[in-house]
């Protein structure tokens, strides 16, 4: 294991417990707290305020594989129509952050405050100085674990034994509805003066999307995950996004009713990510946990019609289980080209598809934002 650290006044004590019994012993920065959830890794090189507000790691500590976080700081807090501007919700949705370095004199024009104070501002605490290459190599063999990140006071040291008994009674967060935690409670109008109206169904949607779509000049209606589709079709929208989100698919029942709805009833569907896990199951496929998921900027999303490749970002631990779409009317048009798992699907009679990546990116490449044209014309109400 690490070696013990002696804090100082910058350095806390701060230890990362995982439920094999192993730890990671290392610095604190951000809150001093001690929280638990699954731990995940990303090796996304940039972007790391977007990648901590992004509500699909609501439950998890996550672990950057990139060496050197904070050197150009956090920008402000702005915002447009009720949409962040540099961020893809209203706060921090990890439970923990992990990583090797924290650069604590961050360079950038438009930084507001460091990675540490934001952290600290926001309840959220952080480990540095542990070999996160280690940590990954562990959790690409063993496949994501539960842990307990604990940051403690500079005067405090962390309490190993206890930690390594409370750790085997971490509660797996996917076994919880994490959507209900990030969705919106009341409907949202982002308005764009435009000729088009689009419902999205909030499952913890990035902002990203939202501000794709009202760049386009679509008038965006921002629902609660849990909306039935005869409260949504009252707002007439041409077509329904169902948006990326937290933890289990099938969690979202009556997600998946109001999709199903939806699709019978003609209207334009498409998934972003959690979202296509939910159309699958609204139409009768099924989805699994992948062993440690897909979360990075680079994932080759093969289209099997045209053999072309995009690079995509991503950012899910479950997948469509291909050998389940028999009846569902969907068939697989991308596919992983890593470890060939489903990357996209398209119903055959309908205007409804899905895809597990991200195509507004925030942060990462731009190349598949032709999806959300696409959408917009498939014809819809």
């Amino acid at each position: 294991m690490n070696p013990k650290l002696t804090p100082t006044k910058e350095h806390r004590n701060a230890i990362l417990v995982l439920e094999d019994g192993s730890f990671f012993s290392g610095y604190g920065f951000g809150a001093e707290r001690c929280v638990s959830g699954e731990i995940v890794f990303s090796t996304s090189m940039v972007g790391y305020p977007e990648t901590l507000t992004d509500a699909s790691y609501k439950g998890q500590i996550l672990a950057l594989t990139y060496p050197l976080v904070g050197n150009y700081g956090v920008p402000p807090r702005d915002s447009e129509n009720g949409i962040m501007k540099y961020f893809e919700s209203d706060s921090i949705k990890v439970n923990g952050l992990v990583i090797h370095e924290l650069c604590t004199s961050p360079s950038h024009w438009a930084s507001s405050e460091t990675l540490d104070e934001w952290l600290a501002d926001e309840g959220v605490p952080g480990i540095h100085g542990i070999d996160t290459r280690r940590l990954v190599k562990k959790l690409r063999a063993k496949g994501v674990m539960r842990g307990i990140l604990n940051v403690c006071r500079e005067d405090e040291s962390p309490d190993l034994e206890k930690l390594l008994n409370e750790v085997k009674m971490v509660k797996d967060p996917n076994s919880m509805d994490l959507v209900s935690e990030v969705t919106i409670k009341d409907p949202m109008f982002h308005e764009a003066k435009g000729n088009k109206k689009v419902a999205v169904i909030d499952c913890g949607v990035k902002h990203g999307i939202l501000r794709s779509l009202v760049r386009r000049g679509i008038d965006t209606i921002r629902v609660p995950y849990d909306f039935s589709s005869k409260e949504i079709l009252e707002f007439k929208p041409y077509g329904v996004v169902v948006s990326n989100g937290p933890g289990d698919p099938k969690k979202c029942a009556k997600t998946a009713i109001c999709v199903r709805e939806l699709v019978d009833d003609g209207v334009p569907v498409m998934g972003i990510c959690l979202g296509t896990q939910i159309l699958t199951l609204s139409l009768g496929g099924d989805t699994y946990k992948l062993k440690y998921g897909h979360r990075s900027q680079n994932q080759p999303a093969l289209d099997l019609e045209t053999g072309r490749c995009y690079i995509t970002t991503q950012n899910h631990g479950y997948a469509v289980d291909p050998g389940s779409l028999g009846d569902t009317g969907l068939g697989v048009w991308y596919v992983n080209a890593n470890d060939r798992t489903v990357e996209a699907v398209r119903h055959k009679r309908s205007s409804a598809f899905g895809f597990q990546w991200h195509p507004e990116a925030e942060p990462g490449p731009f190349d598949t934002e032709f999806l959300f044209d696409y959408f917009l014309k498939l014809g819809g109400r």
